[in-house]
């Protein structure tokens, strides 16, 4: 073999086992974002100032992860000039690194909301939180899988799931609601765990997006904004 063909061999090596890194460093982040979120509702359940105060200090972590990310991914597209497939992987993981850092100030909303919530036990989280968490979290965590797999129809899942947090989201408004009308001693309790809804609503969407961008890795079609229906009525 030719010393040309040796150095583009190595090249070749040298650019698979970056891309596997950058694989690597976007699914710790993501068990990183997930588990933020999973700690700060088990921060609001509780009311544990302790576990509220963890999450506060985990996001840098995650913060961190977003930098480390989007400066490999800037490394391969500059030096290796990636085609393709590739290409449309490293463009989407820098957006989903964004999605996942924003996961981790959702959460850490949530845990400050357990502050601010840590002497009240007048009104207590109903089963609709820990429900839209455990979805949000499962969203999470199948978009990131279809992402990393390049799998259009696990990603597909996860946009249709979007709707069932939505509508839990709406059934806890409006028992907050009454809640409200009801007692209102419960008026402040009951806003802060409406901004925990919504701000668990917003994880999931941020799922949506990583589960569109692993439809669009997958089959080069763009679902966002019903893109899709679009072009096939056009």
């Amino acid at each position: 073999m030719s010393p040309t063909s040796d150095a583009a061999a190595g090249g070749f090596r040298h650019f698979h086992d970056q891309l596997a890194l950058l694989k690597q460093r976007l699914l710790h982040m993501s068990q990183r974002a997930e588990a933020l979120v999973e700690l700060s509702v088990e921060s609001l359940l509780a009311r544990d100032t302790a576990k509220a105060e963890a999450v506060i200090a985990g996001d840098g972590e995650v913060d961190r992860l977003e930098n480390e990310i989007e400066q490999l991914a800037i490394a391969l597209l500059a030096l290796q000039q990636p085609m393709a497939r590739d290409l449309r992987f490293i463009i989407g993981a820098i957006k989903v690194s964004s999605d996942l850092e924003r996961v981790g100030d959702h959460a850490v909303n949530i845990a400050q909301g357990t502050l601010r919530l840590a002497e009240n036990t007048m009104l207590e989280a109903g089963p609709e939180i820990e429900d839209m968490a455990r979805r949000a979290r499962r969203m999470l965590a199948d978009s990131l899988d279809a992402f990393l797999r390049g799998d259009g129809a696990l990603g597909r899942e996860v946009c249709k799931a979007d709707d069932q947090v939505d509508a839990i989201n709406r059934s806890l408004f409006r028992v907050l609601l009454t809640h409200m009308m009801e007692q209102p001693r419960t008026i402040t309790p009951s806003i802060e765990l409406l901004l925990v809804g919504r701000n668990l609503e917003r994880v999931a969407d941020l799922a949506t997006n990583i589960g569109e961008d692993a439809v669009y890795l997958a089959e080069g079609k763009q679902i966002k904004h019903h893109a899709e229906d679009r072009a096939r009525t056009a």
